[in-house]
């Protein structure tokens, strides 16, 4: 049935009632913001290293009380020294979408040993609730995003609420209120990520992982791989917000079953977790970033997981 296009405007026209069960939808939001930066913000000092957090906020009208979803976003870097401005220009285009995006630093694994590295998290993430209202973010529309190591830390954080062993914080202290996670690629657990194929050692004490639990081999220590493995910190009596999973399944080094076995875990104890598998995507590879549907299926997430109780300044 053709309607004239001068009749009907977008908003006007019809939406589909063609459906299948299973077909997930996604709701794009077409308006794009200026972003403002704000980049270096000191949140804590810690083994005599200052750490920081770099900014991306909508900027907005003079009078405008909008507040927007607050996404802490923890940069992959083997657990090393991390590159803050890795992902700043990709990460700009969901700050435009309409989010406030804080990138956090962590101590490096050279400098202190996990679990340093959720503690850290945590205090920024306490830090950003603490100074919302100069970010224009919603403390109560939370999210933890990470990629590579910072996916573990970004879910690490969030397995872990509650417990002092992940905290600088005296406890008991105030839940964060994380309302979702958005894992692309992490390590889940350390002591297989030899199981498959890959392009670098995960055993030896220098690897990232051997130097991630304090320059030992990996496999000689089941108690740190397991006190390091989010896989422990999942049973289905505690509540946990929902996950986002996005992997390659030709990751050369974190392998793709790492976030499989994730995945598992939250269904198998009755959590909300929704898994993509990157058809040929290597290890943080611009499918992940310059890829629309990934951007889209990511945003889409974020937003609904803060679609409700939107508070305005004032």
């Amino acid at each position: 049935m053709k309607i004239p296009p001068e009749l009907l405007s977008l908003e006007e026209f019809p939406t589909s009632a063609v459906f299948a069960e299973g077909i997930k939808s996604l709701r794009v939001e077409r308006k794009a913001r200026s972003v403002e930066t704000i980049l270096g913000v000191e949140y804590a000092a810690k083994s005599g290293m200052k750490l920081h957090l770099d900014i991306l906020a909508p900027r907005v009208a003079e009078g405008d009380l909008e507040t927007f979803p607050l996404v802490m976003f923890v940069q992959g870097s083997a657990w090393r020294r991390q590159n803050l401005a890795q992902q700043l220009a990709q990460l700009t285009r969901f700050a435009a979408s309409g989010l406030v995006i804080a990138m956090v630093e962590y101590r490096p694994s050279d400098l202190a040993p996990f679990p340093a590295q959720i503690r850290d998290a945590r205090t920024a993430t306490r830090f950003m609730l603490e100074h919302a209202a100069e970010y224009r973010a919603d403390p109560g529309r939370l999210v933890a995003w990470g990629d590579s190591s910072g996916g573990h830390t970004a879910t690490m954080l969030a397995l872990t609420e509650g417990l002092a062993r992940f905290s600088d914080e005296a406890m008991p202290a105030a839940p964060l209120g994380i309302r979702g996670v958005v894992d692309y690629y992490g390590p889940s657990d350390l002591g297989s990520m030899n199981d498959e194929p890959s392009i670098q050692d995960h055993d030896a004490p220098d690897s990232p992982e051997g130097r991630l639990l304090g320059g030992v081999r990996v496999s000689e220590n089941p108690e740190l791989i397991r006190e390091s493995s989010p896989l422990a910190y999942i049973d289905s009596s505690t509540p946990l917000p929902p996950f986002l999973i996005v992997h390659g399944d030709k990751d050369r080094l974190v392998p793709f079953g790492q976030s499989v076995m994730l995945y598992r875990k939250l269904r198998e104890c009755g959590h909300a977790v929704d898994m993509y598998r990157l058809k040929g995507a290597d290890h943080s590879g611009e499918e992940f970033w310059s890829g629309e549907a990934t951007r889209t299926i990511t945003a889409a997430f974020i937003i609904s997981r803060c679609s409700e109780g939107a508070k305005p300044l004032g």
